[in-house]
């Protein structure tokens, strides 16, 4: 009774302001119904300061209720099927993850840019973009404001991936017979499941491939999300040593194993016979829960020192999608895809 009369309040406005968030990000799917959230959250801040009874709900709902949707994104994704079929596309992943992350770590020297901040841009455009930022946050402590210009940092040049990449595939000369080397692209160069498969999808009206390319880019981008695993449990093995202690806990956090095990207990019912369609709803209710966390992350931002600071971490973002972007036509060019 004590939770909910400390969480209660600022669980439902998260919640409210969730609900038209979503879907609006169901009509605008380049924009996706997480950004739409954080910047309600981000706006309503600027007129309510203080956040009063509210305030304790609005923080839980931004650090636990995105470890849960992290787990619950595991009841989509079949083992089997991603390590089959994303063979072909995984020495590009590999190579695209590590030049994101080692530009976001020169750009950290460079710039001076805080080290949660490189960390998050680095991850979020590497893996999985809001998703993969989500399961990193809490490894590394995080806090609102960081987690917010990161993910509005992601998201910007999402938007700009989802609506060129199409304009570019075309200028460079992507087979338009079949699906594969966009799909690749897009699941390899473009951060957020949202923009990749509205990228994708494009692709597939502009040369009437029905979904070919929308099936290629999403496997690519399941296989690509596994990456979240060994990141976030090597940043927190690395804080962990940092300490003066160990904790078995603290270097392997517990929403990553249940993770694993949502993404297990998947692939074992796919084996059985149960359509994966069966976690069709789990999938909608974790992202509905991404949108509710951002809604509580904006709402605990300062948007004013966020667009002061904002500078640099554009340019980590810049820097890293950029990297990304020409590695991925590098290496399929190498491997003959393109």
């Amino acid at each position: 009774m004590n939770f909910m009369e400390k969480n209660l309040r600022g669980i439902f406005i998260c919640f409210i302001i969730a609900i038209p968030s979503w879907f609006l990000g169901r009509t605008f799917p380049v924009v996706g119904g997480a950004v739409i959230a954080i910047i309600a959250g981000m706006i309503i801040t600027m007129f309510w300061n203080d956040k009063g009874k509210a305030a304790a709900g609005i923080k839980w709902t931004s650090k636990v209720i995105l470890q849960t949707a992290v787990v619950l994104l595991g009841f989509g994704m079949n083992l089997g099927i991603i390590f089959e079929t994303g063979k072909q596309s995984l020495p590009i992943i590999i190579c695209t993850i590590t030049t994101s992350l080692i530009i976001a770590w020169v750009m950290k020297k460079v710039l001076k840019v805080p080290a949660n901040t490189s960390v998050l841009v680095g991850v979020g455009s590497s893996i999985c973009g809001g998703s993969a930022i989500a399961a990193t946050a809490p490894v590394i402590d995080a806090d609102d404001d960081e987690i917010a210009q990161s993910i509005a940092v992601i998201f910007f040049f999402n938007v700009i991936a989802a609506i060129f990449f199409p304009i570019l595939g075309k200028a460079i000369g992507f087979d338009t017979v079949h699906g594969d080397a966009f799909g690749i692209f897009a699941g390899t160069a473009i951060n957020d499941t949202s923009s990749v498969t509205a990228a994708a999808s494009t692709w597939d009206s502009m040369w009437n491939l029905g979904s070919e390319t929308l099936n290629k880019a999403v496997t690519v981008k399941l296989t690509r999300t596994l990456a979240i695993i060994p990141i976030t449990l090597g940043l927190s093995m690395k804080r962990a040593k940092k300490g003066t202690s160990f904790s078995l806990k603290q270097s392997f956090p517990m929403f990553i194993l249940y993770f694993v095990i949502a993404a297990i207990v998947t692939t074992v019912c796919v084996h059985m016979g149960i359509g994966v369609e069966v976690f069709q709803p789990v999938k909608e209710l974790s992202k509905f829960m991404i949108i509710m966390a951002m809604a509580a992350i904006g709402l605990n931002s300062n948007v004013v020192q966020l667009i002061k600071t904002g500078g640099k971490p554009i340019v980590v973002g810049a820097a890293c999608w950029c990297g990304i972007t020409i590695v991925s036509l590098i290496m399929q060019h190498i491997m003959k895809i393109w």
